[in-house]
């Protein structure tokens, strides 16, 4: 990690120098010989790195170098930065004029200051080498693919990762069914219990998805307990899932009491047949405290829980059924090791398969049969072709053993695998692992969010886009990625349309892992409450060095934000907090006002506080180091015109509760690449934009506040969201003049407000010709005849746009769509037939219908939707039905039925005389019809 940060430091002062260098005049000579030092220090942190283990000496060290690297890049880039702002207030020729800027006392002290971090890493360096550290030049020599090669590689290992992998859990899956489904001496409780990474999360996620199991119960739920849960928060998961709440009815229950929701669930789960699966419950208080609201008489709903503690699965019910689960045994272990390091059809002879297969069923013995360790040993083997890098592994192994000695005897098996597979990784991916660490346990992790993080933090330089010029730094942040899915420390959560990955997850061992480097590494702190005397806080206090990353885990223990001023703050850089939806300040008095403490702050991720309005301090303007700003989801009701001092912000999520005002600031964030503004806002005079020269994402374009000619000049948009308010002049002149950056923008959501059926979203919509991703939102007059002549459009959503009669005609014959959403989707002149002819929809793999209210038939003819995978229909109440030609949809694995009318909801039944036309999908999920 040393090595990570000096190289991810001496690339950030390097760019920084470039870009700024005319601002840098009095300190340029420190700045370049600290640039030197740093450079001559690299060739030694990677023997250093490896030596960590030798002592506390080399631990110090350690942490002296990376702190030493830090502090250089906050004290150039805080001048840089000052120097910068002064100009901005007015002055000119900043170069003859500098000693209006900074006094000379003043720049002298900054010289020394960068001077005396020089000297501390010159000192270090010569203790390394009078301590027989080696200076190691091969760096990166592992990386000698090209960067064609890596590419295609990883796309190989990213399909096979993101197979469910289900070795040796066939005959439990079966019995678990059986158990659920029977209907004489049935359980109330089904308790899974085994050590953590046996795969119990896996065996139940499969009993969930089984065919017979989804034709059993009507209706089903999925909630991750953990160790940080909240009651409410589990009563209200479950609830929302089994009766599929609207957004009225969730904030109808939101105003409920603990004791209401609780009786309401009781009652959802006495009168329906519901299976609700509770994950990894890990005490018996925990059960103790939920159970208040399952049904404790006769019912036709089931619980069924995971849990590594015995004296939760052998609860005291007379109607519980109790499996364990067993470790896989030595074929098995082999077999899933086969599948994850072994490519299939990869060019192998018989004699390195069978040399192979020696050194893994070596190494797997050490796994005890934990499938957790099975696959992370081979996400470190699956990079090693040949025998001789499998013999390197194996010689290894005994090393990390002997060093994972003291751990909990249910870890043992994991815990060393765990430590090799994050030595293993190259020194770029080590900073952007430990980055998880951040994230609660079980949290769900947007990967469009967690990539903005990681450039923002500079866990990323401009140098890795060398081999591809056209990639920016969020497709080097997602390379990344897949790589550490490539190697099972991160599980693909959902994928988009195209195979992008939409979220992710760690395993809770791994995040053990996580958190225990990131300790070592002084990464990352956690603090749980802001409680001070909190034991986890204090175990972290004792870390080496300075603390640059803070993850604030808030509940109803916690009265602010901050504990108390700390001086540690000013050196800070991330500030994630966690919690904020369930948390209720007990004072609005500064509530934010602590926040200004963090000098030299890169990423303030401040989310979903929306119990309490609050205001966003004028200070926040002193924050010029802010890289990533997002206040999503709070009820701030003030921007500060301050906000435009903040000239390195890259990701600004504006996206608030309520209206607000935005000032006309914006312009002045030229390093801007994702900007997210309010649904609703207003702004003096036109919103000014086109100075944003790397603007990628602009959600909530509005056509009233802003000027769709700065569209134009934002050559690197990607992502447009544009609100259409009133009617727009001159907007085929407009379009024209803008054509060149419209062709680019890949994707595209129109929402119209004008609640006429205008023509001038559809004409933006024309200008768009290169959009894979398209949403329409609002009336429209009508989808251009030439859709279909939009090579990469792959996914389409129409929601309120009252197409006509023949507009499914257009749908049908989109070459390569994949995804279709129809959501509140009425048609003009009284058409109340839904026809999807044959031919149509030949790459359709999605298709959702949702509240489609006036549709009363639904025609499928043979031949339509032929690689159909996956249907959704709820809502559509007009709809008694279902078309016979759904039998012909031989591909389709999965079926949602839900909130349909009574009558529909008998003939699809197994004795329902619609039955046959669904018989075939493996996963059927039968919600409960309407009301």
């Amino acid at each position: 990690m040393a090595e990570a940060v000096v190289s991810f430091v001496l690339e950030s002062v390097r760019d920084f120098t470039i870009q700024e260098a005319k601002f840098l005049t009095g300190v340029s000579h420190q700045v370049e010989v600290a640039q030197n030092e740093l450079q001559l220090m690299q060739g030694f942190l990677k023997d250093l790195d490896a030596r960590k283990g030798e002592g506390a000496t080399v631990q110090i060290w350690v942490a002296q170098i990376r702190d030493a690297a830090y502090d250089l890049e906050d004290v150039i880039q805080t001048y840089g930065l000052k120097v910068v702002s002064k100009k901005k207030r007015g002055l000119k020729n900043v170069l003859k004029r500098f000693a209006c800027i900074f006094k000379e006392g003043d720049v002298h002290r900054i010289g020394a200051e960068i001077e005396n971090i020089t000297t501390k890493i010159s000192a270090l360096r010569s203790s390394l080498q009078s301590y027989n550290i080696r200076e190691i030049r091969d760096r990166d020599s592992s990386r000698g693919e090209s960067s064609l090669q890596l590419h295609e590689r990883l796309r190989r290992s990213y399909s096979h990762v993101v197979e469910r992998d289900v070795v040796g859990l066939e005959s439990n899956v079966e019995e678990l069914v059986m158990h659920l489904v029977k209907d004489e001496n049935r359980h109330q409780v089904v308790s899974i219990w085994g050590m953590g990474g046996l795969g119990k999360t896996t065996l139940a996620r499969q009993v969930y998805h089984h065919k017979k199991v989804r034709q059993h119960f009507h209706s089903f739920a999925w909630v991750c307990v953990s160790q940080r849960y909240q009651v409410r928060n589990v009563w209200e998961g479950i609830l929302f899932e089994v009766i599929s709440a609207t957004k009225e009815q969730k904030q109808e229950m939101k105003d409920m009491t603990d004791d209401e929701i609780a009786k309401k669930l009781f009652r959802v789960l006495q009168k329906m047949k519901c299976l609700v699966i509770l994950d990894d419950i890990w005490r018996i208080e925990t059960w103790n405290l939920l159970k208040a609201a399952f049904p404790d008489v006769e019912t036709e709903s089931t619980i069924l829980l995971t849990t590594r503690n015995q004296k939760v699965a052998t609860l005291p019910n007379r109607n519980s059924f109790l499996h364990k689960l067993q470790p896989l045994n030595e074929n098995e272990s082999w077999n899933l090791l086969e599948k994850k390091a072994i490519s299939e059809g990869a060019d192998i002879d018989l004699g390195m398969y069978t040399k192979k297969r020696e050194l893994g069923t070596n190494m797997l013995r050490h796994c005890k049969g934990l499938p957790l360790a099975i696959i992370v040993l081979a996400g470190v083997l699956a990079r090693k072709n040949t025998v001789r890098e499998w013999e390197i592994v194996y010689a290894n192994v005994h090393e990390y053993i002997r060093k994972g000695i003291g751990h909990e005897e249910e870890y043992e098996g994991a815990s060393w695998v765990l430590a090799l597979s994050y030595d293993d990784l190259p020194y770029h991916l080590k900073p952007c692992f430990l980055y998880l660490g951040h994230y609660p346990e079980d949290c769900i992790i947007s990967v469009s969010t967690l990539t903005k993080l990681w450039v923002a933090e500079g866990l990323l330089f401009l140098r890795q886009q060398r081999h591809d010029l056209e990639k920016t730094m969020e497709d080097i942040a997602r390379d990344c990625l897949i790589e550490l899915v490539e190697r099972c420390l991160v599980q693909v959560g959902t994928s988009g349309s195209i195979g992008t990955i939409k979220d992710c997850r760690i395993h809770d061992l791994v995040r053990d892992m996580c958190l225990l480097k990131a300790k070592d590494e002084s990464f990352l702190k956690i603090n749980y409450s802001l409680q001070e005397n909190n034991s986890s806080v204090a175990a972290q206090a004792s870390q080496l060095g300075k603390i640059r990353r803070l993850a604030i885990y808030l509940d109803e223990n916690a009265d602010k934000l901050i504990a108390s001023r700390d001086e540690t703050n000013g050196h800070v850089r991330s500030l994630l907090f966690f919690g904020l939806r369930e948390w209720i300040p007990k004072s609005e008095n500064g509530l934010l006002s602590p926040l200004m403490d963090f000098k030299v702050l890169r990423v303030l991720k401040f989310e979903g506080l929306n119990e309490v309005k609050v205001e966003l301090p004028s200070e926040i303007g002193n924050m010029v180091h802010l890289r990533f700003l997002s206040v999503l989801h709070s009820n701030i009701t003030t921007f500060p015109p301050s906000l435009g001092n903040l000239v390195c912000l890259q990701t600004l999520d504006l996206r608030v509760s309520g209206y607000v005002d935005i000032p006309n600031v914006i312009m002045k964030m030229k390093q801007l690449r994702h900007l997210y503004l309010p649904q609703a806002y207003r702004a003096e005079g036109k919103l000014a934009l086109s100075t944003l020269d790397h603007l990628q994402t602009l959600y909530n374009f509005s056509s009233e506040y802003c000027d769709l000619k700065d569209v134009g000049r934002l050559t690197n948009l990607r992502k447009l969201r544009i609100r259409v308010l009133s009617s727009l002049q001159n907007l085929e002149e407009i379009l024209k003049s803008t054509s060149s950056t419209l062709n680019r923008i890949w994707s595209l959501i129109v929402e119209n407000d004008t609640n006429r059926g205008e023509e001038q979203p559809m004409q933006i919509v024309s200008s768009c010709r290169g959009i894979y991703k398209l949403a329409l939102e609002g009336p429209i007059a009508e989808l251009p005849k030439e859709l279909h002549n939009y090579p990469n459009l792959t996914k389409l959503e129409l929601a309120r746009c009252f197409l006509k009669k023949d507009q499914m005609g257009i749908l049908g014959k989109l070459p390569n769509l994949t995804t279709l959403n129809l959501k509140n989707q009425a048609f003009n002149e009284n058409t109340k037939i839904l026809v999807f002819s044959k031919e149509d929809f030949p790459s359709l793999q999605c298709l959702f219908i949702n509240s489609m209210f006036e549709i009363t038939e639904w025609r499928v003819e043979e031949g339509a939707m032929p690689r159909l995978c996956r249907l959704s229909i709820t809502y559509c109440w007009g709809l008694t039905t279902l078309p016979d030609g759904l039998r012909y949809l031989t591909n389709l694995r999965e079926l949602t039925i839900r909130g349909m009318r009574r009558e529909l909801h008998r003939r699809i039944e197994e004795d329902g005389e619609d039955f046959y036309k669904i018989q075939h999908v493996p996963s059927l999920v039968i919600g409960e019809p309407m009301q």
